[in-house]
């Protein structure tokens, strides 16, 4: 008999800890009905970002003042065509009634933005369109020199109190890595109201356009390495949060997921992996990840999940500074 796979994350049972994460390729019912069919865990739908529901916001106003200063009879029969505004936060919603009628598996559905403001309304929408779960994706690069590190840490957690307040959903908040203290972070996020934490957000980099002259957006999929940093930091953050966590950024195959459950993650989130090689990589992710349990004899997923966390691992060091010291004293290159 095969080890099961079975894990809970965010209040939802899941038949493994295969996420799928964020990206075209959950945006759409076909192709996410593709990916139940091969074996996801859950589903992480793409982000309702501020900016999107800010600038329909303007076009809106835009439109109802447009025509002021017209004359009195004209203005009778004026009425602004506003059908084609409002596109992304009804888009967002419709997504997430359709994915839940036609999935079985969990639906999290995901805001993207920096401030308190208006996320509250937006939340309070995705859940009562019957979203499982919240994912809040604080994407923050403060460029003011007067802003300090006490500033940006507030701006996260008042983010997460507010949605908490408002909102009973279960909430992951998606974090970067770029915290003086990650670990004194992660906590004050717990305490703000966050159920999970998903370690790390990718700050995708612009780049420069020689011939144009001009910044240019820049999209670079992960790659299997960029795993060691989330996997270091749930191995440390998995032994004092009471939290779920989620390991993303570098998961391309099973050997991923099972490392980020060894460190204590209670699933792991794809995305780069998927969009290279289609919803089905995730049948042969999952079937590896079955061989292997069977031939290290585990019966399940919870049997290994936190055996090599920064506590239990036989070399706990390796997790922090004894790693750098060998691998600088050590390193002889070819």
């Amino acid at each position: 008999m095969s080890a099961s796979m079975e894990t809970t994350y965010l209040g939802q049972v899941l038949r493994n800890p295969l996420v799928a994460s964020a990206s075209p390729l959950t945006g759409g019912i076909e192709s996410l009905r593709r990916l139940e069919d091969a074996g996801i865990g859950a589903v992480v739908l793409p982000s309702l970002f501020e900016e999107q529901v800010e600038h329909e916001g303007m076009e809106l106003q835009r439109l109802a003042e447009f025509g002021a200063e017209s004359f009195a009879e004209a203005l009778g029969g004026y009425h602004p065509d506003v059908g084609g505004y409002n596109i992304a936060v009804d888009a967002a919603l419709r997504l997430v009634v359709e994915a839940k009628e036609a999935l079985s598996v969990p639906v999290i559905a995901s805001l993207n933005g920096t401030s308190a403001g208006g996320w509250v309304r937006y939340a309070e929408q995705l859940a009562n369109a019957g979203a499982d779960a919240l994912e809040l994706n604080v994407y923050l690069i403060p460029t003011n020199p007067s802003t300090t590190g006490a500033d940006v840490e507030n701006r996260y957690t008042d983010v997460v109190a507010a949605v908490r307040e408002q909102v009973s959903l279960p909430l992951a908040v998606k974090i970067g890595p770029y915290f003086s203290s990650t670990a004194n972070m992660a906590g004050r996020l717990v305490e703000a109201g966050a159920d999970g934490l998903v370690l790390f957000n990718r700050f995708y980099q612009p780049d420069i356009d020689l011939e144009e002259l001009r910044v240019v957006p820049n999209l670079q999929l992960s790659e299997p390495d960029d795993i060691r940093l989330p996997v270091r930091w749930v191995a440390v953050l998995s032994d004092f949060l009471a939290c779920d966590l989620a390991v993303t950024s570098g998961v391309h195959g099973a050997d991923d997921v099972l490392k980020a459950c060894l460190v204590g993650a209670d699933v792991a989130m794809m995305t780069s992996a998927l969009l290279k090689y289609g919803a089905e990589h995730v049948t042969t992710v999952l079937d590896d990840m079955r061989r292997w349990l069977d031939e290290h004899e585990y019966e399940s997923i919870d049997q290994l999940r936190g055996s090599l966390s920064h506590r239990s691992a036989p070399n706990a060091e390796s997790f922090v500074r004894a790693n750098y010291m060998e691998m600088l004293v050590n390193y002889t290159g070819r």
